[in-house]
């Protein structure tokens, strides 16, 4: 073994399975999905960063990773990005929910990106959260 994988090192395991995006001259490829009807689009990323972000506070809260240091060097990412992430957990509950259950994009751009909540994220009252977050669900964010 590799004296320099001797130590007391941790490792990540992950799996993938890569599906073509685009049609086949023959039609798609792709396998059916099972299950109850899958809606058309993309789950709108702001959705999945705070997706993410509850996941790394579990596994912050079960003692997998030490800290946002550790989930930094993990992600290969900086650790003010890991904090911008984690910062949408300041959210009021209620427009966590929102966020998580939002419609899918089926074409252009989101609506809501992860930069318009950065602001809502660093008031500290819920009740002004509120007020902000229905600015940004109706296009004029501020």
């Amino acid at each position: 073994m590799d004296s320099r994988k001797s130590h007391n090192l941790e490792h990540l395991e992950a799996s993938f399975t890569f599906q073509p995006r685009n049609k086949r001259k023959n039609g798609d490829t792709r396998p059916e999905r099972s299950g109850a009807a899958v809606g058309k689009g993309n789950v709108p990323r702001v959705s999945r960063l705070l997706a993410l972000a509850i996941r790394f506070e579990n596994l912050i809260r079960r003692g997998e990773v030490q800290d946002y240091a550790d989930l930094a060097r993990l992600g290969y990412v900086t650790r003010a990005r890991i904090t911008q992430l984690m910062n949408l957990l300041n959210l009021a509950p209620d427009i966590q929910e929102d966020i998580l259950c939002l419609p899918n994009t089926t074409n252009g751009r989101d609506r809501i990106c992860e930069r318009d909540l950065r602001p809502v994220a660093s008031v500290l009252h819920w009740h002004r959260q509120r007020k902000m977050w229905i600015q940004i669900k109706k296009g004029r964010p501020g």
